[in-house]
């Protein structure tokens, strides 16, 4: 089953993208939308968006540079690695699980590390990247989006977005395992 799983996402994952490309414009062809105008409109409304999130960019990258150079990066991978192995999660791939409800770029650079180390079709290295592309950068999207509108009390989305990346990672690990072994 392993075998067959394991071909059909490797389908899946080679045609998703050049199937969307290629679908999104003829849709909207059909629907006599003008693609190229909106995608231009759109693209207007990201940079405005962009300019306003700046602050918002700049104090999270600032925090994540602070937390990776105090060494309270390597005390959480050291603590929390007794939990990593009861879950069958190498210890190698904590830091971009602390990291990526951080930073999708700071994620993105530990999962490139961990790649160059032990290949990208190692266990480790399919494991950080399925677990770059099911969790999410939960501290950066509230600060920027809610940041952007101007929303100080997040209520319960801090803690729903924590428990989901949880979740994402958990079904990484799992899924991980059942498909590379």
């Amino acid at each position: 089953m392993g075998e067959y799983l394991r071909a059909a996402l490797e389908l899946l994952s080679t045609w998703a993208i050049p199937a969307l490309l290629l679908v999104i414009p003829l849709v909207g062809f059909l629907r006599k939308v003008k693609v190229y105008e909106c995608f231009v409109e759109g693209a207007k409304e990201g940079f405005n968006v962009a300019i306003r999130i700046i602050p918002f960019l700049v104090a999270i990258l600032f925090a994540i540079g602070m937390f990776r150079a105090s060494g309270a990066m390597d005390l959480f991978v050291k603590l929390l690695s007794p939990v990593t192995n009861l879950i069958g999660m190498p210890a190698e791939a904590l830091p971009v699980a602390l990291m990526r409800p951080l930073s999708g770029s700071g994620s993105l650079g530990l999962t490139t590390e961990l790649m160059k180390t032990h290949g990208p079709d190692s266990f480790i290295g399919r494991l950080v990247s399925t677990m770059y592309g099911s969790t999410e950068t939960t501290f950066y999207v509230l600060a920027v989006y809610f940041g952007s509108v101007s929303i100080k009390k997040i209520r319960h989305a801090l803690a729903t977005g924590l428990l989901a990346d949880v979740a994402g990672l958990l079904a990484a690990v799992f899924i991980c395992h059942l498909i590379f072994g």
